[in-house]
């Protein structure tokens, strides 16, 4: 079967999701809409990764009533550097807000998404965009099913990570791989999260459920040893690198790994325009590529409801520079030079000192937090 829409979504990610009802709420006819997704809605439902949501993307959610119930509340950072004494806490008191942010399930998000979906939009899934070809006033997608879509304008939004894309205009390699898991430890202080730096690469752990999200970047080499270890001896690891904040490490789940590095394609195509991870995939140091995303999924949203057209397109890729751009910038800053050199390393341990003396720098603290939970407006 062939149809034909105005905005075409291909997928069924949180970014996706969001702007699919973002648009219904701005006042897009969900007719005219339809969201390609690759995977079926209990699988995405499934998904057990946890997620950090700043609060700004709270806010998002909230205006399509999709923010999810069992979402663990970060009011406090604690950023430091291995080897040094220097350390700063942004706290959400210091803003006069409930939270910085939030840990949730992936699946818990996509679910609590796909019940805003509204009557009338074609979703079609599991369905994969295979071709696109793109002519003066419209764009045909092949799919999997043996059908077509044809669309006024395509939004790209099937994310990945790094290594699964390709062609893109700014690149870069970490060599490095996360480690993630779920730990637990006899002591967490409640809401607080930790980002911890050291030589290889940031260790974050991320309040949940009475336990924490692991995201542990480290060398290839490190990463090898560390997959193979027992529990106990993971956990003793982890402690020597982390210290004794949480208490003393008792549990672990099942360790899974990715590699890091930076995807950046920005530009837009004449009727196609890229948003989320499709866009940028981004170093997971300060949790900060799914809330760019959901900026984006906001931003296009407001504007394809005025028009939809090449033309918007092109205006939206100018209207979102500035704030990929810093947050590109501020994440790969941080993923090179913090894990640059040794932790002994005269440098690291002056860096580590600036983090202490960010605490005594107010309207410096106040940018960075403000960057993390609205992103640059």
């Amino acid at each position: 079967m062939n149809s034909a829409v105005d905005i075409a979504i291909v997928g069924g990610g949180p970014v996706g999701l969001s702007l699919a009802a973002m648009l219904v709420l701005r006042g897009v006819d969900p007719g005219k809409v339809a969201l390609v997704d690759a995977k079926a809605a209990e699988q995405a439902s499934a998904d057990p990764r946890s997620i950090a949501l700043s609060y700004g993307s709270r806010e998002l959610l909230s205006q399509v009533m999709a923010w999810p119930t069992a979402a663990t509340p970060i009011t406090q950072i604690h950023v430091s550097r291995r080897g040094s004494f220097g350390r700063t806490l942004i706290q959400s008191e210091d803003y006069g807000l409930p939270a910085l942010g939030y840990v949730c399930r992936y699946g818990d998000l996509v679910q609590a998404l796909d019940s805003r979906l509204p009557a009338g939009l074609q979703l079609l899934r599991p369905v994969t965009a295979l071709k696109m070809q793109t002519l003066d006033d419209h764009v045909v997608l092949d799919l999997s099913d043996g059908s077509t879509l044809a669309a006024s304008v395509v939004v790209q939004a099937e994310g990945g990570v790094f290594g699964e894309q390709t062609a893109k205009t700014h690149q870069r390699d970490y060599a490095q791989l996360a480690i993630t898991a779920t730990v637990h430890a006899d002591a967490p202080p409640p809401g607080v999260a930790f980002e911890r730096f050291t030589s290889e690469g940031p260790l974050a752990l991320l309040p949940q459920a009475g336990a924490y999200s692991m995201v542990w970047c480290v060398s290839p080499a490190s990463a090898e040893r560390l997959l193979v270890m027992s529990d106990a001896d993971f956990l003793r690891e982890l402690q020597i690198m982390f210290g004794q904040r949480v208490g003393k490490f008792t549990k672990l789940s099942v360790r899974h790994h990715y590699p890091l590095g930076l995807n950046a394609n920005p530009a837009v195509q004449a009727r196609c325009i890229a948003i989320g991870n499709a866009a940028q995939t981004l170093h997971p140091v300060a949790g900060q590529g799914l809330n760019l995303g959901l900026r984006d999924a906001a931003t296009l949203a407001t504007m394809l409801a005025r028009e939809q057209s090449a033309t918007t397109l092109a205006a939206f890729e100018r209207q979102r520079r500035s704030d990929r751009t810093t947050t590109i910038r501020i994440t790969d800053l941080m993923a090179r030079v913090f894990a640059s050199r040794s932790d002994r390393a005269a440098s690291q341990r002056l860096l580590g000192l600036s983090l202490g003396v960010l605490d005594f720098l107010p309207p410096a603290k106040r940018v960075l937090a403000e960057q993390m939970m609205y992103g640059w407006r």
